[in-house]
C-alpha cells in the first residue's frame, strides 16, 4: 500500500493583518500550515493610539492567535522570532529551532523609521506595538504626576508641551487624542494645575496633514484640530530631540519632555537580510505575483513588500493592502500547487478614514468624501467591525461610548512595572534641572 504524500508546508511569518489573512484563506486547502510570530496575539494596530492615550486597555485590542486558529485543522502556531531566511536550503532560523518550508509567506510588517536620527531613537516614543503604546501612557501621566509638584512655571510648561510629529493617520489620531485626554479627563484629576500650561504640537514637514487625502479634507482636519488647541505646525522639521528640547531645522527649540514620533517606517530588518533588490522605505521589490524573483515558493506581502499602482507610485504601507494581499498569496500558492497560472496582485482602495477626535473625522471612500460627524460614525462603524472577538468589539464600544457621554478616559493607569522605564526616558529632564 502506497504512503500518502505529506502536503504541501505552507509557513506564514507574522501574525498581522496580511498574515493572518493568508492563514486563513488557507483553511480547508490541502496544505499544512503553519504561523509563526513573536507574539501570541493578533493586533489591531490603528487603535494603538488609544491605548497610549488612555482610552483603551490592551487586551481590548489583541486576540490570541491560536483562539483565532482554534477551528482551522490545516493550521497551527509558533511563538518565535525569526531570525534568519534561508532563501537556498528553504529553512528559516527561528528562537525555537530550524522550521523548513515548502511556500513561504513573508509577513513581517515595518518598523519605526528615525531616518538615522539617534537622538530621536534614543529619546523619542515610537507607536508600533502595545509596549511602546502602554510606555507612552505612563510617561503621559507621569508628566502631570510631576507638573502637578513642580513650582517652577517654566519647567511645569515643559512637563506639559507634548510634540507629535507626523501628519499622517497616526500622528493627527494621536494628537486628537491627547487634546482630548488632557482637556476632557485629566483637567479634572489635576484641578491644581492649570490647562493653560498644556501644549499639544502637531509637526509636520509638508505643506499639508493627511497628504493621501483629498486638500479640502486636509484643510478641514487642519481647522478641526485647532478648535481642539492643538498647534499645527506645517514645514517644521525635526533634527533632534534630547528629553528636554526639540530642535527644528530652522534652529528653533521648543522646550519639551515629550516626543511621539509616528513621522515614518520602514520594512522590518529581516527583509533587508534576504538580500534581495529593495525599492521605498526599505521593502522588497516582489512580482505581481507577490513572488521573490528566482525563488517562486516566496512571497512577500503588506508593508514588506514594494509593489507599484498603474500610475507607478508605490502601494501605501495600510491594513488593506496587506489583507488583500494575504488573500492573493494564498491564492496564488493553492495555484501553483495544482500546476495553474499565478494571477498578480490589483489593489482595491477601499477608501481611507482617519479620526480627529469626538464627533469629527474625514473619510473618502471611492468617489465620496465625508467630514465632521458622518464620517466619525462611520470611522466609528469601519473600526468596531474589522477587531477580531466579539467580546472585544463589545468592550471598545462601551468604553467609547462612556468616554463620548461622560468625557471619561477608562485607563488612567501608571503601572508600577512601567516606571523605571518612564523614569529612564527622562532622566536627561532631571539632569537639566542641575
Amino acid at each position: 500500500m502506497k504512503a500518502k504524500p505529506e502536503q504541501p508546508h505552507v509557513v506564514i511569518v507574522g501574525a498581522g493583518f496580511g498574515g493572518l489573512r493568508a492563514a486563513r484563506a488557507l483553511s480547508g486547502a490541502p496544505t499544512r500550515v503553519t504561523l509563526i510570530d513573536q507574539h501570541n496575539y493578533h493586533l489591531f494596530q490603528p487603535l494603538l493610539y488609544q491605548v497610549s492615550t488612555a482610552g483603551m486597555s490592551a487586551d481590548e485590542i489583541a486576540y490570541p492567535v491560536r483562539a483565532i486558529l482554534r477551528r482551522q485543522k490545516n493550521a497551527s502556531f509558533r511563538l518565535a522570532r525569526v531570525r534568519a531566511v534561508d532563501l537556498a536550503a528553504k529553512r528559516l532560523e527561528t528562537s525555537a529551532g530550524m522550521i523548513s518550508y515548502d511556500y513561504l509567506i513573508l509577513a513581517v510588517g515595518s518598523v519605526t523609521n528615525f531616518f538615522g536620527m539617534e537622538s530621536l531613537k534614543q529619546h523619542a516614543f515610537s507607536l508600533k506595538d502595545l509596549d511602546e503604546a502602554k510606555e507612552i501612557r505612563n510617561h503621559l501621566l507621569k508628566m502631570f504626576e510631576k507638573a502637578s509638584h513642580e513650582k517652577d512655571p517654566q519647567r511645569r510648561k515643559a512637563l506639559l508641551t507634548f510634540v507629535v510629529v507626523g501628519g499622517g493617520p497616526t500622528g493627527v489620531e494621536s494628537a486628537g487624542a491627547l487634546s482630548e485626554l488632557t482637556r476632557l479627563a485629566l483637567v479634572k484629576d489635576y484641578p491644581d494645575l492649570d490647562l493653560q500650561d498644556v501644549r499639544i504640537l502637531l509637526l509636520e514637514g509638508a505643506n499639508r496633514l493627511l497628504p493621501a487625502m483629498p486638500p479640502d479634507l486636509s484643510a478641514f482636519t487642519l481647522e478641526a484640530l485647532k478648535r481642539k488647541k492643538v498647534e499645527v505646525r506645517l514645514g517644521a522639521i525635526v533634527e533632534s530631540f534630547n528629553g528636554r528640547q526639540v530642535i527644528l531645522k530652522d534652529g528653533q527649540a521648543l522646550p519639551a519632555h515629550t516626543l511621539i514620533w509616528a513621522a515614518g517606517v520602514q520594512a522590518h530588518p529581516l527583509v533587508a537580510s534576504l538580500g534581495q533588490p529593495v525599492g521605498g522605505q526599505g521593502r522588497v521589490r516582489a512580482l505581481p505575483t507577490l513572488q521573490l524573483p528566482d525563488y517562486p515558493e516566496v512571497f512577500v506581502i503588506g508593508d514588506a513588500a514594494y509593489l507599484e499602482d498603474p500610475a507607478n507610485l508605490p502601494l501605501p504601507m495600510v491594513a488593506p493592502v496587506a489583507m488583500q494581499q494575504g488573500d492573493c498569496a494564498a491564492k496564488n500558492i493553492l495555484r501553483h500547487i495544482e500546476g495553474e497560472a499565478l494571477k498578480p496582485f490589483v489593489y482595491r482602495d477601499p477608501g481611507a478614514l482617519a479620526t480627529i477626535g469626538r464627533n469629527q473625522a474625514v473619510a473618502k471612500i471611492g468617489g465620496l468624501k465625508f467630514r465632521g460627524f458622518l464620517a466619525w460614525m462611520v470611522w466609528l462603524g469601519a473600526h468596531i467591525l474589522r477587531i477580531i472577538g466579539f467580546r472585544n468589539r463589545l468592550i471598545v464600544l462601551i468604553n467609547w461610548a462612556w468616554d463620548y457621554f461622560f468625557y471619561d478616559r477608562a485607563v488612567r493607569l501608571i503601572e508600577p512595572n512601567c516606571l523605571n522605564e518612564v523614569e529612564s526616558k527622562i532622566s536627561l529632564s532631571q539632569e537639566g534641572k542641575s
